[in-house]
Formats: C-alpha cells, structure tokens, sequence
C-alpha cells in the first residue's frame, strides 16, 4: 500500500488529501493497467485523520485506489468561511475530485466508486443520482433528510429557539459581521450544538485527542441552517441502474436508523441493504470489521471486470 498527499482545484478553491494506490496486480486490469477508484470524504465537519486512513489502507489491499480528501473549510483543504459546511458545495467537490481522479494515470475513468459516511453518506446518495460516472456507490449511516433528522434530534419545543438564531445570524451578516458559530457537540445533549447526542461528543472528543488534532469543535450557524434544508431522500429513486450497498446502524440516534431504511426503500435495483451493529459512531472503530469488508466487497464486486 502506497499513499502519496494530493491536491486538486475545486473551482477556485484547493482541496487536498491522499491517494492509495492499489495494491499488486487485483482490479488492475483496465486501459494499460489502470484500476478501480473509491471516492471518499467525511462527514459532519469531521477531517479525513478521522478514520478514513482505515478504509483508503482496506480498499488498496483489495486493488482499489482511494482518493480521500478533507472537505472544502475544513482540515487541509482551502477554503472560507472556516468551519461551515454547505452540503451542496461538498456534493459539487465529491464531483470536482471525480474529475481529478480521472486525470491520473493509475484511474480507470470507467470504474469509478463513491463512499461517503453519515453527512457524506447522503452526499453520495445524491452524486451517485446526477452523475453516471459512478459505477457503485456506498452510504454509511447516511443523513437521509435534514428536515426529519432536525426534529428527531431537538426537542419540539427548542425549533422556534433555533430559527430565532438562524434569523439573527442572517441579519448580522447582511449588517456585514462575521457569521456566528455554534459548538459541534457539547458534553450536556441539551445545550445548544450542531450534534446534540452523547457518543457524538464522545466520538469526536476522543478522536480529536487520539488521531486528528486539526479537527475544530465549532461550525458555523449557517451550516446548521442549511443541514435543515437538504433532502438526499429525493435523489434516491435516481440512482438506479447504479449499484447501491446502504449501511444503517442497528442502533443509530444520530441519523435515525427507521429513516435510513425508510430510504432504501425508495431505491430501485439493484440495491442492498446491510445492518450494521451498535450505534452511529461504531462503523468507523468497534464496527469496522463489519462496516470495512462490506463496503470493500462491494467495490470490488461492482468495479470489476
């Protein structure tokens, strides 16, 4: 397994990550050589440090290359505001690094997969709907709708609370002020934050200190606002003829487990449906052996010749 660090225009702005080249000659069989390719980034305003080396390493050893690459704002990408997430400016760069995939010489431009975890899991869902380059695609623990996920995560009573501040911040802006920023998570569920679950806060805090120190506990208001708005949910009866493999967790509280499911079930063939154990977070540590393989003997199934 080699990886090297890359970079890539995205319309002006640089993203950057790693590259794993697939290991020995399996997969590597396409135009002089070339292999199948996994497109990957991460979730809600997480960096790419944040476990996403596991499954660039996974895919490689299974004659996968893998483009990972950290979010525009966030980690080593370019890009401002800091901190804020715009979910169709991350879909628009998911295609951006399709591009720069193709252009190397080790790609073949005809096998191209997606992955994407949680907020990128719906972001896949979406790319793998509007773009027929991707020839399989992998959703993990997906944020399906951000207008049901919302309310399964504030309490009724606290939504008026939250579009008070959605309303402030979009007059301060226009008043020419900087954009007003709220916490990720924080260690009690009911002050205010992005990701008010306990094994958020336990999750992010814990990989911040064990493996990705660039990782910053805020976002910006505005991109709480938009995760309100965006609906992959819409995009999914689209994604057929393209492969599908969707992964909920049996026990998710963060992208509720009935409404990712509820998802799949819009999709058309071909599709499948995999459970995987304990809650949200587990995919990417106690969860990986079952989350890893998977997502792997997908590729390789769908991107083979």
């Amino acid at each position: 397994m080699a990886r090297r660090d890359i970079e890539f225009d995205a319309e002006g702005v640089t993203l950057r990550g790693w590259f794993y080249s697939a290991d020995g000659a399996d997969g590597a069989d396409g135009a002089d050589g070339a292999a199948p390719t996994v497109v990957l980034a991460h979730g809600f305003s997480a960096v790419k440090e944040m476990y996403l080396d596991k499954y660039g390493e996974l895919f490689s050893a299974a004659g996968l290359n893998a483009l990972v690459f950290d979010n525009r704002n966030f980690g080593a990408s370019d890009g401002i505001p800091r901190q804020e997430i715009d979910p169709w400016m991350q879909v628009r760069d998911y295609r951006h690094a399709i591009t720069y995939a193709t252009s190397l010489p080790e790609v073949d431009a005809d096998r191209i997969g997606i992955w994407g975890s949680s907020y990128s899991g719906g972001h896949v869902l979406v790319v793998a709907a509007i773009d027929r380059r991707v020839k399989a695609v992998v959703s993990q623990v997906p944020l399906v709708s951000g207008h049901d996920n919302f309310r399964a995560l504030v309490r009724a009573d606290f939504i008026d609370g939250f579009r008070d501040m959605f309303v402030a911040d979009r007059v301060a802006r226009y008043e020419g002020k900087e954009p007003a920023m709220v916490p990720v998570v924080d260690k009690d569920p009911l002050a205010p934050s992005a990701l008010p679950t306990p094994d958020s806060y336990t999750w992010f805090t814990d990989t911040h200190e064990l493996r990705a120190p660039s990782w910053r506990n805020e976002v910006t208001l505005r991109s709480v606002e938009l995760f309100t708005e965006y609906e992959p949910i819409t995009y999914v009866p689209y994604i057929s003829p393209t492969p599908l493999l969707l992964m909920p967790a049996r026990n998710d509280v963060l992208t509720p487990t009935d409404l990712a499911i509820g998802a799949y079930e819009k999709a058309r063939e071909p599709k499948k449906l995999q459970i995987l154990p304990g809650g949200h977070f587990d995919a990417y540590v106690d969860g990986f052996g079952a989350s890893g393989p998977a997502a792997r003997d997908w590729f390789v199934e769908h991107l083979g010749r």
